[in-house]
């Protein structure tokens, strides 16, 4: 799946801060979350260059997960500049998330 994998608070916030970044926060033993990383590969490449597809392995990084609220997995969150802006629990199709990053990626472009 994607090369960035978030293990510290740190880069998290750096790499969230960039621009539009999708967060799948997840965990070996998840079912769901294995099911959801093909949907994510399809994600990435569509979306490669405008958006940052990242994970978050809630087993090795509880620090981030646990300052998000985060109560069950998968969970997928849309950051734009730092700022949630979307969240997604459960299994998602490539539909959702590429709506919610079009909504995302368009209304930067009128700021």
């Amino acid at each position: 799946m994607t090369d960035i994998e978030l293990s510290t608070q740190d880069d998290f916030e750096k790499i969230v801060e960039a621009g539009i970044t999708l967060v799948d926060f997840n965990a070996p033993w998840c079912d769901p979350c294995r099911a959801q990383e093909p949907i994510l590969e399809e994600i990435e490449k569509n979306f490669q260059g405008r958006a940052n597809i990242a994970k978050v392995d809630i087993d090795k990084s509880r620090e981030i997960a646990l300052n998000l609220g985060i109560q069950s997995i998968p969970t997928i969150i849309l950051f734009k500049g730092g700022e949630e802006v979307g969240r997604f629990v459960g299994l998602q199709t490539v539909r959702t998330l590429s709506q919610a990053l079009m909504q995302a990626l368009a209304s930067r472009s009128e700021a």
